[in-house]
């Protein structure tokens, strides 16, 4: 069957599926450690010659995992096909204040937006790669029109979001938060959802957006956004700093089982481990398949 194709009939991912880590390259481990502790506040709580796994204050999850290729060309104004940016998802909006504020502080450059189900921050590493810290708003106030999530990307309430940090000082990235979703370039839309969407299982939850698309399992407004805004861009490649991989966790062996027939019924190749696989899409990105339980 040719890559392209829908994978099993009526094959969703499950409630409870969530992103994982994100493993990223970079030109230089000792100023990119410098600033992911400075700045967002994220612990190295595994080191060697030239990586390092990154985890918030007082948990040991992996969150960030970089690897050094020195000389990693940065990414350029006009982006590249991979990675737009990941997200970390706060527990709360009190911890984003505390952050918002930290990092004025620290005089960062920082976007912001409101898009109805969260608020969200935005800012580049020192390699350009870029990272998006929010906090949801409820999940009782997101609403739907048209059988889609409505989402937005209005201004940010910035000085309701600083008042919601109580004056506390931002004491590193707090335990609790996660890689809540990833956000990809992609060269084109339908061969996009030809493979998260009808191969892997992710269902539509917003295609409103000019040249984007929204992806989610269970319900979460996304867990994966697509985007062409960069088309004409080439793919980041083996000298580009860049996203190595994202990871995406199934609650069951049985899940992960499922996925992985879908994907390969819809064409496209599957490399297995014991516990888990690895799938890309067309423009080179790596996404590892694992279960909670393996069993």
């Amino acid at each position: 069957m040719a890559a392209g194709m829908s994978g099993a009939p009526g094959h969703r991912l499950p409630a409870g599926t969530r992103p994982g880590g994100v493993t990223l390259q970079v030109a230089d481990l000792a100023r990119s450690l410098a600033w992911y502790d400075t700045v967002l506040g994220l612990r190295a709580t595994e080191r060697a010659d030239a990586s390092a796994v990154l985890s918030a204050v007082g948990d040991r999850a992996s969150l960030v995992v970089l690897h050094e290729r020195p000389g990693a060309a940065a990414v350029p104004r006009s982006g590249r096909l991979g990675l737009y940016h990941y997200a970390l998802l706060l527990p709360d909006r009190a911890a984003l204040g505390r952050f918002l504020a930290h990092a004025s502080g620290l005089g960062v450059p920082i976007g912001s937006a409101d898009h109805l189900v969260s608020e969200a921050l935005y800012l580049q590493d020192p390699d350009g790669l870029g990272i998006e810290v929010y906090a949801d708003r409820p999940r009782a106030s997101w609403r739907m029109v048209g059988g889609q999530l409505q989402m937005a990307t209005d201004p940010l309430d910035v000085a309701g979001v600083l008042r919601a940090g109580g004056g506390e000082p931002w004491t590193g990235m707090p335990a609790g938060t996660t890689v809540g979703h990833l956000h990809l370039q992609v060269g084109d839309l339908a061969r996009a959802a030809a493979f998260y969407q009808h191969a892997l299982g992710l269902e539509l939850t917003v295609g409103s957006y000019p040249g984007a698309l929204f992806l989610a399992a269970g319900g979460y407004h996304h867990h994966l956004g697509l985007n062409t805004w960069a088309r004409s861009a080439p793919p980041a490649g083996p000298e580009d700093a860049r996203l190595l991989e994202w990871e995406l966790v199934l609650p069951e062996r049985t899940d992960l089982e499922r996925a992985l027939a879908s994907i390969a019924a819809a064409g496209y190749p599957v490399a297995r481990t014991e516990a888990a696989a690895r799938v890309r899409d067309e423009w080179g990105t790596v996404l590892l398949l694992r279960s909670e339980r393996t069993d």
